[in-house]
This record gives structure tokens, sequence and C-alpha cells, in this order.
């Protein structure tokens, strides 16, 4: 994106460095800039936006249409603390936010929303512009190794160690997930050491480990499992279904349905040392009539084979009930029902945070002001995006809160420097 810029030992910048080109502190940059703060960007690889761009691989989810308060209560336990980010910045603000790039968006018939291009390129290429022509300065090769016994700002780059003295700075250093993009967590050492509160990281979004039999994945990992629907017990013991799609993994499952439960599964697991989840394979049929269907006489045919014709399952789910019941458990019509209108999975452990979409866990919020403003450090540093503890579900939930805290965050850091309340 830029060269870096060969500074020396405790170099003092006029204005605010934001720490980390995602689009937490991208946001930050811009706004702290529209108010006629001088703005250093120091990104860790050698462009901005990286994580962003593989979120849009497949079509940049950027938020979602569903309407407040229900928007608000996808971030769970801090769904009130994120609605108070939302009040200042929320999906129709970001959709407008958009627009001024000349980006228009369409809410697909999921309710997420798409620009209508689906890409995430342009709109990444013209906000950097906008914000190198607004007088941003962007240094990349530069990671962040913390604070310096004096105070001042310790970044390797590719010509040594360089220090940096800033009067405001926004960490924007995302969570634990997607390390090759930049977000490896590193900073939970450097932050803790200065007795900030950080609760663990952990995955979120993320896939579950069952144990299936060598027999099963050799024929069925990577397969998708449509239109099931998840039945589960939260918290309170309170019964919960969810219909969606997953996908048969070689560890166990994962997948859109799985990632908006993964936060109620991993609790489970660390409460019980499993997770219990129940599929219904086959949504559209009553119990009743399967077991009346697969009692109907074989007439030759193998029990694979008259599983499929029977029931309407499709291979991998058949390939779930042999795995489930074995082939003896096959005889009896009624459990075949049962089983598959529900499944049984016993989940083992979510997978390593390295593979997750996202990361729970952070610079809890308690230590932080209204305003991002971290309360135990000088006066003057704030933090935004997935570096904070909250999590939400994929669907652009994610996206819309790291633009909303850096919003946030940016303003605040701005208001320092030129004078007023940081929070």
């Amino acid at each position: 994106m830029s060269v870096p810029m060969p500074y020396l030992p405790d170099t003092a910048l006029p204005g605010l460095a934001v720490i980390g080109g995602g689009p937490a502190g991208l946001m930050a940059a811009q706004v702290a800039r529209s108010l006629g703060v001088q703005v250093d960007v120091f990104e860790a690889k050698g462009s901005v936006g990286r994580k962003f761009l593989i979120a849009g691989k497949g079509g940049l989810n950027l938020t979602h249409g569903e309407p407040r308060p229900a928007f608000d209560r996808r971030f769970g336990a801090r769904s009130d603390a994120v609605g108070q980010w939302l009040d200042r910045f929320d999906a129709d603000a970001l959709r407008e936010w958009a627009r001024g790039f000349g980006v228009d968006t369409y809410i697909g018939s999921s309710g997420r929303v798409f620009p209508m291009d689906r890409k995430a390129a342009p709109l990444l290429r013209g906000w950097v512009r906008r914000l190198r022509e607004d007088g941003v300065r962007f240094h990349v090769q530069h990671r962040c190794l913390g604070w310096s016994e004096d105070g001042a700002l310790r970044f390797e780059t590719p010509h040594g160690e360089t220090r940096i003295r800033a009067r405001a700075s926004v960490l924007a250093l995302g969570g634990g997930s997607w390390p090759e993009l930049g977000s490896d967590g590193a900073w939970t050492d450097w932050l803790g050491e200065r007795g900030i509160d950080i609760a663990p990281l952990q995955p979120s979004n993320c896939g579950f480990d069952i144990g299936w039999s060598a027999h099963f994945v050799a024929r069925h990992a990577g397969a998708p499992l449509k239109a099931v629907i998840a039945h589960w017990r939260d918290e309170r013991g309170q019964a919960q279904a969810l219909q969606g799609e997953c996908v048969v993994s070689a560890d166990g499952i994962e997948g859109s349905l799985i990632y908006a439960l993964s936060a109620t599964l991993r609790e489970a697991i660390a409460t019980l040392g499993h997770a219990d989840l129940q599929l219904d394979l086959a949504p559209g049929r009553e119990l009743d009539r399967l077991q009346r269907d697969f009692a109907q006489p074989r007439r030759g045919r193998s029990v694979g084979e008259h599983l499929r014709r029977q029931t309407g399952l499709d291979a991998v789910k058949t390939a779930l009930v042999f795995e489930v019941l074995g082939k003896d458990g096959l005889n009896d019509p009624a459990v075949v029902a049962r089983t598959i209108k529900r499944l049984p999975l016993r989940l083992l452990r979510a997978r390593p945070i390295a593979e997750a979409i996202s990361s729970a866990g952070g610079v809890r919020l308690e230590a932080m002001t209204a305003d991002l403003e971290l309360r135990s450090s000088p006066r003057g540093v704030f933090c935004a995006g997935e570096m904070l503890d909250w999590e939400a579900p994929t669907g652009g939930y994610l996206l819309t809160a790291c633009f909303a805290s850096g919003l946030i965050a940016g303003q605040a850091a701005a208001r320092h420097l030129l004078g007023g309340s940081g929070g």
C-alpha cells in the first residue's frame, strides 16, 4: 500500500495513531480526520483491509436488513452495549456510508445486505483512496509490539524497531482468528502486562469436533446438509430450534447454522464437557409418515437404498442415520423415524481459534468508558473492533459493530486531541 516511513527513535506524531487497518481502524481514521485531526494508520501487513477482502471473497456481506431491536439482540450478553454503538451508526448508516463511495447495496433473500456487485475490493479501494486524499498517512509493515517503559509505541518494521510517540491512539488490532491476515491476538500479552482486563480469546462462528468414523469421513467430508432444523436447549434449559444449512467436515460439523449457535455450544462444552445438538433431517415430513414409509416392504432393495427412497433423504443424510444407528439399528422403523427427526450429535470441542471466522473475548467493556477509552491506561488510548469483548453471528452483524465501534473511538480520540472530553 505504501513504503514504510523511516522514523527516528521517539518520533512524535502531531495527532492520532490508529493501529490496525481493518474496518474499525479505517473508520476511526476517517471520522477523526473529518474532525480536523492528523491521522497516521499503522498496519502490520503489507496492505490494509486484508480480512475485509477475504470476507468478501464469496460476496461481501456488509450488514443485515433485520430491524432493530432484533438486530441488537444478535449480540447476546453485549446487546445493550453494542446497541448504544448502533444508536450512532447502524445498518442503515452503513449502507448510506457505502453509497458515498458509489457502492449501492441490496437486501438478499436471507436478509443479508450486499453491494450490488457483491465485491469488497472496489469499496476498499475507494475508501483508502479517499482517506489518502483527505491526508491520512499509511504505514504498512509496522507490527505493534506495545509500549516502551517511557510510554512510546513500539513497532517492528523491515528496517528494525521504531518508536512513535502519539498524543492519542486507537487500537484496532482484531481478535484471534485468521492470524495469517494479522489478527493473531498477540496484543493480549502486552495489554495484559499493563493491567488491562482482558477476557480470554475463544473461537466464535466456528465448527465443532464430533469424531466421525473414518468410513463416514472418507465418503462425506465436505458434503452440505441443506434444509435441516437444529434443536438444542439454551442456558436456562429452554428448548430452542433454528432452521438453516451446515456442512459435514472431516472433524465434525460447521457452516452458517452451526456458527449461529457457536456461543451457546461453546459455553455448554465449557460447563458440561460436551454440547448436545439434534438435527431434524426431514423438516417437511411428519414422524408418523416417516415411520409408515420406512416400514413398507424393501422389495429386494438394500437398507440404504430403501431408506433413501422411502424417506427422501439424500446420500449424506442417509449416511448420518447409518453413522448414528449402525446397520443393526435400522431394523426398527420407529427408531429410524425418531432418529431422522432428532438426529443426536454430541459436540466435543470447538475447532481451534485460528480456523474460526471470528473470536469472542478481548478487552472487557467494563475496562473502558462509553467512548471506548481505556480506564487504567494513560489518557488517550482507545480500542475498537473485534479486539473488544463481544461477539455476533455471521450475516453482517460483525462488520456493522466493527464499523460502529471504530466511529465511536475515532470521534472520542479526536475530541481528546482537540481539548474536549474523551468519555
